[in-house]
């Protein structure tokens, strides 16, 4: 069968489980698995971009709601400027004091993202960064997951099913499906971000 929406891929977990007793299960396996996938899921097609404008004075922002790791944080400054990654600790030992300035480094604190030095006035913000997936539900039957790479989703549930399943041969099998559809998912991605270019070797001051 095809698995293209929620109902079709619980109808597909329920299917492969050939268990009777687990019905009431298989959403709960699902949302497991779609947690592991958000950890391991690199990908072009999960990245966004978001924008905001600093406040003069204001040191903390807040991360987009859907924010699972950053890949660049920048001000569009003309030329832009990078900002550093720096840990909390790294942040009170290089920036001690609350000078106001252009930020050149940021950390992250819960939801929030701390820049320093502290904007000392208008700068807008570009946040680049994976973005965790819509989990799939009654209400939500599609996400970019069940449509381009439905098998992860279906081995991943099968997996989280593990704590039901002792001693069940077919386990192994399963783990290495999912560990290669999640390794072909993430490289096709990267290649994707690549092709039709070739690398260059560049010097210090950035030219080839």
């Amino acid at each position: 069968m095809s698995i293209s929406n929620y109902t079709e891929l619980k109808t597909a977990v329920e299917n492969w489980l050939d268990r009777d007793d687990l019905t009431s299960r298989v959403p709960e396996f699902i949302a497991l698995a779609e947690v592991r996938i958000n950890r391991l899921l690199r990908s072009r097609s999960v990245e966004e971009r978001a924008y905001t404008s600093t406040v003069a004075g204001q040191e903390y922002y807040s991360l987009p709601t859907d924010f699972l790791e950053a890949r660049n944080i920048q001000l569009n400054t003309n030329p832009v400027t990078r900002l550093l990654y720096r840990t909390p600790q790294q942040m009170d030992r290089e920036y001690p004091s609350a000078t106001r300035g252009q930020p050149y480094a940021y950390t992250i604190i819960g939801n929030e993202l701390q820049l320093k030095p502290i904007p000392a006035s208008v700068y807008q913000l570009e946040i680049s960064y994976f973005l965790k997936l819509d989990p799939l539900s009654d209400s939500n039957a599609t996400n970019w997951i069940i449509t381009n790479s439905p098998d992860l989703l279906l081995y991943g549930s099968l997996i989280e099913a593990e704590a039901f399943l002792v001693n069940d041969p077919r386990v192994p099998l399963w783990k290495g499906a999912f560990d290669e559809a999640m390794a072909i998912l993430n490289s096709q991605e990267e290649k994707g971000r690549y092709s039709g270019s070739h690398l260059e070797i560049r010097t210090g001051t950035g030219n080839p």
